[in-house]
């Protein structure tokens, strides 16, 4: 995958959070090369842009969350359905942190319910093994193409 502004990490540098920096160190270790805060994502709401956290040599894009607040659960949701090809997991501090003090409802059933992938705390090694598709790497160039257009 080429992108404007390539930035592969090998070597240790600032993340956002704490769990940025453990889920960067994670691949590291495994010698996994991957990109971070690399693409931007457009989408309407009515234009808002989107910069996921890592994305993976196979088209997978982590985006690793302590605090999952209703602003980035609708984001994500617009973002589903603008882009479906994208593959969005989630890496959580705790999937099991209710989504208000007053739900019942977790990190995780919210996941489930609305079809993306997730897990706590690092990226499960099946994830990291799973192969390039076509689909998610023709998604992500779809949206540096948009980027590049407006440019």
């Amino acid at each position: 995958m080429k992108y404007q502004r390539k930035q592969t990490i090998s070597s240790p540098r600032k993340f956002r959070s704490g769990l940025e920096k453990e889920i960067a160190s994670q691949l590291c270790q495994q010698r996994i090369k991957f990109e971070y805060e690399t693409l931007t994502v457009k989408y309407s709401k009515p234009t808002s842009k989107y910069t996921p956290d890592f994305i993976l040599p196979n088209g997978i894009i982590i985006e690793a969350k302590g605090q999952f607040v209703s602003s980035d659960r609708s984001k994500h949701k617009l973002i589903k359905e603008q882009h479906p090809d994208l593959d969005i997991r989630f890496v959580f501090s705790n999937s099991r942190t209710r989504i208000g003090k007053k739900s019942k409802t977790t990190y995780a059933m919210w996941c489930d319910r609305f079809g993306f992938n997730f897990s706590d705390v690092s990226i499960p090694a099946a994830w990291i093994r799973e192969p390039k598709q076509q689909q998610r790497i023709k998604a992500i160039r779809r949206c540096l193409d948009d980027r590049k257009k407006k440019n």
